[in-house]
């Protein structure tokens, strides 16, 4: 995928949203939220070589030095991007992500071993919260905030509640297939619940096209077929490798990824008798199975 795909789109006055399509794997959003000359971004990218034009766009639009940079969950496409903001950027997150960041470091790099990284490192959040926490700047007010385990245990939202703009990271990918295996089925249910009642008019997903709030609706439909299809499978004695090759994705055939089914299948199985955020699942392994699923290994044009 080149990089001049890119683009900022403006969804309110000084609200912007970086779109990479087409939005598959390591192809993530961002925002750029400007506070006079200062700005706020919302997650950073994959590799050094896209962080970088994130950055120049950044610039663009904000001539000062200052910058906030918050990360709505620990995956590396999100935050591998944070150290080219320099070291006088603040960088915020829930402190469950910073702790999941610090364990997990460069695994995703290890995922697709041929792509150009470039020097990325983990640069970890030197400012963090639980619950909620409200950046006030240039006179805007944007609230972090996190309100349950849904794609991962910690991910954050940011809600701009005079543009009724909502940045959702990962728990939404409009046209993308959702994936919960590092998270939970039934707190993502839960999340978009709290995510409606917010009543936002513009989503900015963690991938894919800019959406309304009828992203919400398309991805609980995705997550109550999931817990169908894990239910009847495992009555039926299937695994959740089984269950995805025996199974019709129907209307959801056209979402990107669709080899993500097999990851959500084994945290929906993990889910059937507790319905809680358990311990993770082999990712290493479940990718595996996403490989035999596919045919081949995910693409990723990070």
């Amino acid at each position: 995928m080149a990089d001049d795909t890119s683009r900022l789109v403006e969804v309110a006055d000084g609200v912007h949203a970086y779109v990479q399509p087409d939005g598959g794997w390591c192809l993530n959003n961002a925002g750029v939220i400007l506070a006079g000359d200062e700005a706020i971004v919302v997650d950073t990218a994959a590799t050094e070589r896209r962080a970088l034009r994130l950055k120049e766009s950044v610039d663009s639009l904000a001539a000062g030095p200052r910058r906030t940079v918050v990360n709505t969950h620990f995956h590396g496409d999100h935050t591998f991007g944070n150290k080219v903001f320099g070291p006088d950027a603040t960088v915020v997150s829930h402190a469950l992500t910073r702790t999941d960041m610090a364990e997990t470091g460069l695994a995703l790099t290890g995922l697709w071993p041929d792509v150009e990284w470039g020097d990325v490192e983990v640069v970890l959040p030197g400012l963090t919260y639980s619950g909620s926490l409200t950046l006030h700047a240039g006179g805007r007010r944007v609230d972090l905030l996190h309100l349950g385990p849904a794609h991962t245990r910690s991910d954050t939202v940011v809600w701009l509640p005079e543009e009724r703009v909502l940045f959702t990271g990962d728990i939404v990918m409009p046209g993308c297939t959702p994936f919960v295996l590092m998270g939970t089925v039934r707190g993502s249910l839960e999340v978009l619940q709290r995510l409606r009642a917010l009543e936002p008019v513009t989503v900015v997903g963690g991938h894919g096209p800019l959406a309304g709030p009828e992203a919400f609706d398309a991805t609980e439909e995705y997550l109550r077929w999931l817990e169908k299809v894990a239910a009847e499978g495992a009555a039926r004695g299937l695994t959740p490798l089984e269950a995805a090759g025996t199974c019709d994705l129907g209307p959801f055939a056209g979402l990107l990824d669709s080899e993500r089914l097999v990851g959500n299948l084994h945290r929906a199985w993990h889910e059937l008798d507790d319905p809680r955020l358990a311990s993770p699942l082999d990712v290493v392994g479940v990718f595996g199975e996403m490989v035999t699923y596919h045919g081949r290994l995910p693409d990723c044009h990070a």
